[in-house]
């Protein structure tokens, strides 16, 4: 009879150059200290900001309503509502609770939180730069991972975390 391994940890020594895993216990956190202002009443937790590969992955969190943004995804970008339901003016589906966004590399709209959300909390992993437009294209501004980087480090600077408390999530 042979021994029950199924249980087992695995024996062998991971890749030597292989990165740390990421656990963050509650990314939903109430300590608004982790949430990095990304506009009036917007801000994000960052989980991952991988610079190796360029993408990102983020809670956003929204307390107002109305236009958010309008850009453009030169690369896919996944999304997981955990609170709240937006929408994209261009389109005529809700992303509400509990809802999967897939969009498509290419794809420009202007995201929009209804005048009854109190907040939103939408979770997305986003690939790439993300380029703000004017209603015809022109590009007006752009988010990557560095910028995403740089704006942690100033923020948890200011609240007292220091700058290089971002650096748990860089990969």
């Amino acid at each position: 009879m042979s021994e029950d391994t199924s249980r087992m940890p695995y024996q062998l020594p991971f890749p030597k150059d292989a990165q740390e895993e990421i656990v963050i216990p509650n990314a939903v956190s109430e300590d608004e200290r982790l949430w990095v202002p990304q506009a009036e009443n917007v801000w994000f937790r960052p989980l991952c900001l991988n610079r190796s590969q360029g993408y990102w992955m983020n809670l956003l969190k929204v307390r107002k309503a109305g236009v958010l943004s309008r850009h453009r995804h030169p690369q896919p970008v996944h999304g997981f509502v955990l609170k709240g339901r937006w929408h994209y003016l261009e389109h005529d589906w809700v992303a509400e609770e509990g809802g999967y966004v897939y969009e498509p590399p290419g794809e420009t709209h202007t995201l929009v939180v209804p005048d009854d959300v109190e907040e939103m909390i939408t979770y997305f992993q986003v690939n790439g730069v993300m380029c703000y437009v004017d209603p015809w294209g022109e590009v007006t501004g752009y988010e990557d991972v560095f910028t995403k980087i740089d704006l942690c480090r100033k923020h948890f600077a200011e609240v007292g975390l220091g700058e290089d408390y971002v650096d748990r999530f860089i990969r």
